[in-house]
């Protein structure tokens, strides 16, 4: 069978043959006039992605020179780090003359690709993208139609312009600090599997661990899924160890507020009877009694900057791809255990 020319267009026929589906029932899931399988519905939308096509309404919105609008989707957008984030994406889009379209993916991979594939139908002129796994679905099917994809919070292996924070070192240094202060019982709690943000600040955790001679123990890295109920069940567990920690790392500020929670119900208070820190600072957080040692990521610069990136992609989409990571900085407080500061 010959191959498509470059320039032939994909047709629905391309999806469903590749989908192993009915061109109805492609029809269906991209028009929802329908309900479908999720397990279809997630072929279709992989299909799609891999033959290129765009849906007419998508077509004719890239043939408009009006367009001025930047998607953005990311998931948990009540998340306080988030909500900054979008911040400075909307103020630096906003003073470039763009408009702002959310789109929640809730970190799951089929809603990714209908989000991105929605905002694509909105008629967005760049898609900022915080992804949930690898995003190769949703952003292999922005670049076939040509619109710049922005990723932001979470690396990823796509040759696209990305923006995020260091997590290695940083969270080696929360725990470095928590060593210096006599703990040897230093539990971590991990977001959601599947995230870079979450593997790489396990990293490092164990790197703190190792750079003060702490050995590993698997019972103290805590399944936290990046939630407030999440982390509150993974401090009871670590609780009941027959050995708890004396010092916690929370890996966002959402399992910071679902840890406190549990170590009040359980009686506990911070620092005296549990240091804790997290990565992950917000505006109230110097408001705790005692206030939260944390690392503070920079969410207003960091949407700021996807803005800039967008905007440089629009005019000249054939620079060359771009990967800045920022540093973070160490708020140091008492929520560790130390005295409190001034200034």
């Amino acid at each position: 069978m010959a191959g498509r020319t470059p320039r032939q267009t994909p047709t629905m026929s391309d999806v469903a043959r590749h989908a192993g589906v009915s061109v109805s029932t492609v029809s269906h899931v991209l028009n929802k006039t329908r309900p479908v399988a999720d397990a279809t519905a997630r072929a279709v939308l992989d299909a799609v992605a891999h033959t290129g096509y765009v849906p007419d309404a998508v077509a004719r919105a890239l043939d408009n020179s009006g367009y001025g609008t930047i998607g953005l989707a990311m998931s948990a957008l009540s998340n306080p780090y988030f909500s900054n984030v979008v911040h400075g994406i909307d103020r630096h889009a906003s003073a470039a003359g763009y408009s702002l379209l959310l789109a929640d993916t809730h970190d799951v991979h089929d809603r990714e690709v209908k989000a991105v594939s929605e905002l694509l139908r909105r008629r967005v002129s760049a898609i900022i993208l915080a992804p949930s796994g690898d995003g190769s679905t949703a952003i292999h099917y922005a670049r076939q139609v040509d619109i710049p994809i922005i990723v932001i919070d979470r690396f990823v292996a796509a040759p696209v312009d990305q923006i995020a924070v260091d997590n290695v070192e940083p969270t080696a240094v929360l725990v470095e600090h928590l060593a210096s202060l006599g703990h040897t019982r230093i539990a971590m709690l991990t977001g959601r599997k599947g995230l870079s943000t979450t593997t790489e600040r396990l990293a490092g955790y164990r790197t703190g661990l190792a750079r003060n001679g702490i050995g590993p123990d698997a019972s103290l890295e805590a399944d936290g899924d990046s939630t407030e109920d999440g982390a509150a069940q993974a401090v009871r567990r670590l609780l009941n160890l027959p050995r708890p920690p004396s010092a916690i790392v929370a890996g966002n500020n959402r399992m910071t507020i679902g840890s406190m929670r549990a170590l009040r119900d359980a009686g506990l208070s911070v620092p005296a009877d549990m240091a804790l820190v997290s990565f992950d600072d917000f505006e109230w957080a110097d408001l705790f009694q005692p206030r939260l040692t944390a690392i503070a990521q920079p969410a207003l610069s960091i949407g700021e900057q996807a803005v800039e990136m967008a905007l440089a992609r629009i005019r000249d989409p054939e620079l060359a791809p771009r990967k800045v990571t920022i540093n973070p900085a160490f708020t140091h407080r008492e929520s560790c255990g130390c005295p409190s500061r001034t200034g």
